[in-house]
């Protein structure tokens, strides 16, 4: 590696000493947290049904224990007709059946705290089911009643209203408005609903809609829940008038180009957070909030975790930038820099319930220019797909990950090494993106198949051997199952456990600084005070470590045996040094 002057980027905020910046008894453990995300559905099955529940949580807390995560994220456990994957919400006060009891999320919650877990749920305040009886009521009401105010209805455009009242489209395709039968029989209005038909948008502009959402915060809070991530938390709030969009757009990064959006990121959702922040700052011991907010830049990110906003938000320019040394700096620094200007702690992601596992996008050609495509119907085909290298990728992206400063979250199935499975039978498919795009878009259920927790044929010890899970898992999940993984030290596995038990302890570590160290082209080096360096290899050739440095942790085997005088890290490996400096 080449010497010479280092640069610094600072994220400002208290660097805990001793005991690590991943100590979860901080009063701000938000900063440095890693967040274990538990995609309900699929982590494990308690009851035989082959879906995952309440108690299949309760019957492996002991794994994220041991994983060594702060917190878990829950995705969303409320009543349901399961449209979105339990993302329409019909009574945001109780548990859906399937999943278990309020006695069920009770007792989660009390055991997750002594094993020292946070709890965060998923709150749903863009849309509601279809089926909550806010709607229910609204569509048997009459047009301009204080039941639909509570909704996104507007008279059609055209000759007897038969036309949709805006040109805007549906997350998930097709139209964003369906025209609804009044009482009489005859058609009616139209409602806003920006992802599927069955998940009408809420109106944020009336009183009656925000003062739900906080009671719905304090009611979770009193039992005992530590936080919430926010889901579309840019998308509550529509521009005045509702006007055409003028293009037809897809996804949830729409904003990207444009920071006018008529319904993506308006400055108005901004006071509602500054409401919620009163609600959590109102208990003693901290709740907290993390934002899925698809923005245009870093600097529009920044402004949702301002000290009156949220707590923190999901860094979606980290997850989508492409496999390169050079991108991945500049979106490390702009995002420090940014959030350090509010005082707020970056949050890196890799992978999450809605894009494709970063094991199979890191695994594909890399995109040169712009960011990395996220979705299945956006990336190489699968053809191009090396699981061999996404996986050496995938480890060192890992380490990569949790040596920067600020938070991070775990998507489950991460710490395994799971890929996306790509090739899920048509019948099996449930994410509305594939009826709503025509069956063109086979949509998310590759990255949420159920767990592999042990044996060697499915359900994989997901639940009872003769139960058959909601997706069918692949023959090779055999080979990465939690049994498997964890008496073998090279395994993903073991890697994520020794690298999260030396983020807690490292006092460098979580929180703090970053100063950035002169390397090889398509090289990352930094250190982080006191003693510990970081260096990523994302370059095709072997490259030269320093003589005398310590290795804590390295992602694959070093070239060249023990670390010695000349010992190199191999291309797509990344490696965690006890040292001061890098000379050599």
């Amino acid at each position: 590696m080449r010497t010479g002057e280092s640069t610094s980027t600072t994220m400002s905020g208290p660097v805990s000493s001793g005991t690590g910046n991943g100590d979860p008894q901080r009063a701000d453990w938000w900063r440095s947290a890693v967040v274990y995300q538990l995609y309900i559905r699929s982590f494990a099955d308690g009851d035989g049904d082959g879906i995952g529940d309440i108690t299949g949580i309760r019957a492996h807390l002991g794994h994220l224990r041991d994983l060594g995560v702060d917190a878990v994220w829950i995705n969303p456990w409320y009543p349901s007709p399961m449209a979105d994957g339990g993302y329409d919400v019909a009574d945001y006060r109780a548990v859906e059946p399937v999943f278990g009891t309020a006695a069920d999320a009770a007792l989660l919650v009390d055991e997750a705290h002594a094993t020292g877990l946070r709890v965060l749920l998923d709150i749903v305040p863009n849309h509601t089911s279809d089926r909550h009886s806010w709607f229910v009521e609204a569509l048997a009401a009459e047009p301009g009643s204080p039941a639909r105010a509570r909704y996104v209805f507007r008279p059609g455009r055209g000759a007897g209203g038969a036309q949709a009242p805006n040109d805007w489209r549906s997350v998930f395709g097709g139209p964003a408005w369906t025209r609804v039968t009044d009482p009489d029989g005859t058609p009616g209005e139209w409602y806003l609903h920006l992802f599927d038909v069955a998940q009408p948008d809420l109106d944020w502009t009336n009183p009656e809609v925000v003062a739900e959402f906080e009671s719905i915060l304090r009611f979770w809070f009193d039992r005992g829940v530590d936080g919430f991530r926010i889901d579309v938390a840019h998308g509550l709030v529509k521009a005045d008038g509702l006007p055409d969009l003028g293009v037809e757009e897809k996804g949830l990064l729409s904003p990207a180009d444009r920071d006018d959006h008529p319904f993506w990121d308006r400055d108005g959702v901004h006071d509602i957070y500054r409401g919620w922040r009163k609600v959590a700052d109102s208990y003693p011991e901290r709740r907290v909030f993390v934002a899925e907010a698809w923005v245009s830049s870093s600097h529009r990110l920044a402004r949702y975790v301002r000290p009156d906003e949220l707590h923190s938000a999901f860094n979606f320019h980290y997850l989508n930038t492409p496999w390169d040394a050079a991108a991945l700096r500049r979106v490390v620094d702009r995002t420090i820099a940014t959030l350090a200007a509010v005082d707020a702690p970056p949050t890196w992601v890799m992978s999450n319930h809605d894009v494709v596992r970063h094991v199979s996008r890191l695994g594909r050609p890399q995109a040169v220019d712009g960011p990395a495509p996220y979705s299945l119907a956006d990336l190489p085909p699968v053809e191009t797909l090396d699981l061999e290298l996404g996986t050496r990728r995938a480890r060192a992206a890992a380490l990569l990950m949790f040596a920067l400063p600020g938070g991070a979250y775990v998507y489950q199935g991460d710490e395994l090494g799971l890929w996306e499975v790509e090739d899920l039978p048509d019948r099996s498919l449930q994410d509305p993106t594939w009826e709503r795009s025509g069956h063109t878009d086979r949509g998310r259920d590759g990255c949420r198949v159920p767990l592999p927790w042990s044996g060697t044929a499915s359900p994989f010890g997901f639940g009872p051997a003769a139960t058959e899970p909601w997706l069918p898992q692949p023959a090779g999940f055999a080979d990465v199952t939690v049994a498997a993984q964890e008496g073998d030290p090279s395994s993903m596995l073991s890697l994520y456990r020794s690298a999260l038990a030396l983020r807690r302890t490292h006092p460098a570590l979580g929180d703090g600084t970053l100063t950035w160290l002169p390397s090889a082209p398509g090289v990352l080096a930094f250190a982080r005070d006191p003693g510990f360096t970081c260096v990523v290899n994302l370059s095709a050739y072997p490259v030269a470590l320093p003589a005398g440095a310590d290795v804590l942790l390295a992602g694959g085997p070093l070239a060249g045996g023990p670390l010695a005088g000349g010992s190199e890290l191999p291309p797509d490996t990344a490696v965690w040094l006890a040292t001061d400096t890098l000379d050599g």
